[in-house]
């Protein structure tokens, strides 16, 4: 099978539908954050997908099943870990949160990120 250059997928003009959300309330720790999410792409196995999530100002807990990269395009995030270390994240910064992470991620000022992520099946 021929895969055309009809299926390469430039992000800047992706006319992906946008999926606006609320928060758990069991994983929210502080604000109120809208996030919205522009699934640009998933893979036939639905285990791969790329994108652009935001976020208004906030803090909730974190567990992550899967790897995602991360490409911060706007504001500012503090992710921390259980152990309470942390870092900060700002336009530009570019990171890989691994799968098995868990902690508190923290939007200071609306943030605006591409993610990648990786979600690997599990075997039983």
């Amino acid at each position: 099978m021929t895969i055309s250059i009809r299926s390469i997928i430039r992000f800047g003009s992706a006319q992906s539908p946008v999926e606006s959300y609320q928060l758990a309330d069991e994983k929210l720790i502080s604000g109120n954050p809208k996030q919205q999410l522009q699934n640009h792409y998933s893979s036939p196995c639905n285990q791969f997908h790329s994108g652009i999530w935001q976020s208004e100002s906030g803090a909730w807990k974190i567990n992550y099943t899967e790897y995602e990269y991360c490409e911060i395009l706007e504001g500012t995030s503090v992710i921390t870990d259980l152990e309470g270390q942390s870092q900060t994240f700002s336009v530009g910064d570019r990171f890989i949160i691994p799968a098995g992470f868990q902690g508190v991620w923290q939007v200071v000022t609306p943030c605006r990120k591409v993610y990648v992520i990786f979600e690997q099946n599990s075997h039983k």
